[in-house]
């Protein structure tokens, strides 16, 4: 029996968006995240005495961050050198070879870097298993031939992995670089595949063969493909060849997350400051040990919902929330806070009434059936007729949405059911 570790996209000194934005000390733990992870995987590969790792892709981010990452790379991979693991490394979209990735010299003995063009096959004799690691690295950035038919099987050998980075089925989320199917995988008749390139971990088959994509070791933003624990998976080959099921262990040092709170019984900013600090926590439970950065969407119907209209409330409210989690360890970062609340009116039942409120909601919509008229003038002349039925919103003024909102009538529909909800209170 032995174990290998598969890893990809670790994107090694990349910088998380919006790096500038963020305090000094959230910052630093960014900047450094993908290194520590990094670190972490050479911890877990030498707690876990793997026999070796195999590398799919993207080790590095770009040219424009090379030396810090390079050296960084060549340090933990002579750890595992040191330590007796062997280290298996493809290239893919982000760190082509003719980009000069694969010139660092003196990379120690243990380590095979993957040439392009056609793969390559290296075996290793392990507990009476001969296992055949086969693999290929993108020359350039714009590869799109069909690498994963040019795998063979090695004949000779007992277990066949085989290393790529790849785009399975032409996911239209991902670059369409060497797109393969999941038919030309299986006709390989390897056993394992250590795939890279797609962010999120999917194993896409298991057993005969399995098809597996880790997902990258460290988040990189708040987008949906980054959110979540990030890592690597540890694979258990049993002495008659037979492939244990993947076993995924989180690496990541920062984890993005993203929470959606109901705000309907929230009455007041304050409330809404306590319910998010609930959830914070909670998300601290369930993370242990980890930076946070923390995105939440607000949902519900309620009095809060016209409270956060005003722009001002809302940055007020995410500053005060900065402030009270600053100087937390690990690091905790509120990153933003969307309001998708509704007002206690729903417009689409407004606008069936034959009423005054009916009136005006159906006045809104009539910009969407008159294409010569201007529907930023006339959202504008309801929403300040509204608004002097208004009391607390006669010394505020109305904001009208800009002419770039996506959504500017339905937006418009909303404010309008909070000046009527507060007209008739």
């Amino acid at each position: 029996m032995f174990r290998f570790l598969h890893a990809a996209d670790l994107h090694l000194d990349t910088q998380p968006s919006g790096l500038h934005g963020y305090p000094a000390e959230v910052a630093e733990v960014l900047r450094d995240a993908s290194l520590q992870a990094f670190e972490n995987l050479v911890d877990v590969a030498i707690d876990r005495q793997v026999s070796f790792c195999v590398f799919a892709g993207d080790i590095y981010d770009g040219a424009e961050r090379g030396t810090r990452a390079e050296l960084a790379f060549r340090r933990g991979l002579g750890r595992l050198a040191g330590a007796g693991i062997r280290s298996f490394v493809a290239h893919g979209n982000h760190d082509p070879v003719e980009q000069g990735w694969s010139t660092l010299s003196q990379w120690p003995e243990e380590v095979t870097v993957f040439g392009t063009g056609s793969p390559t096959t290296h075996t290793l004799e392990l507990a009476g298993t001969t296992v055949a690691v086969h693999g290929v690295s993108y020359a350039t950035r714009a590869t799109t031939d069909n690498l994963a038919l040019r795998f063979v099987r090695d004949p000779g050998a007992d277990v066949q992995i085989g290393v790529l980075h790849t785009n399975v089925g032409d996911d239209p989320a991902h670059g369409n670089y060497a797109p393969c199917s999941l038919h030309d995988l299986r006709s390989v008749d390897l056993d394992y595949w250590a795939l890279g390139h797609v962010h999120t971990r999917r194993v896409l088959a298991g057993a005969d063969p399995w098809i597996v994509y880790p997902g990258n070791t460290q988040g990189r933003h708040a987008g949906a493909s980054e959110r979540g624990a990030k890592g690597a998976v540890v694979v258990e080959v049993e002495d008659d060849g037979t492939i244990a099921e993947p076993e995924f262990v989180p690496l990541d040092t920062v984890r993005f997350a993203e929470v959606e709170l109901d705000a309907t019984e929230l009455a007041d900013p304050g409330a809404l400051l306590d319910e998010l600090s609930v959830l914070c926590d909670a998300l601290r439970t369930e993370h242990p040990g980890r930076a946070l950065v923390v995105r939440t969407t607000l949902r519900g119907r309620g009095p809060l919902h016209g409270l956060l209209a005003d722009p001002t409330t809302m940055g007020d409210t995410l500053a005060e929330l900065r402030s009270d989690w600053s100087g937390r360890s690990p690091v905790v970062w509120w990153d933003r806070i969307e309001d998708l609340t509704r007002p206690f009116l729903d417009p689409d039942e407004v606008a069936r009434q034959d009423d005054f409120a009916g009136n005006t909601i159906r006045a809104i919509d009539s910009p969407l059936s008159d294409p010569d008229g201007d529907p930023g003038e006339s959202l504008r002349t309801e929403l300040d007729r509204l608004s002097k039925l208004s009391p607390s919103r006669r010394s505020l003024g109305v904001e009208v949405p800009p002419p770039d909102d996506p959504e500017p009538v339905e937006r418009a529909r909303l404010l309008a059911c909070d000046l009527l909800a507060e007209a008739t209170r």
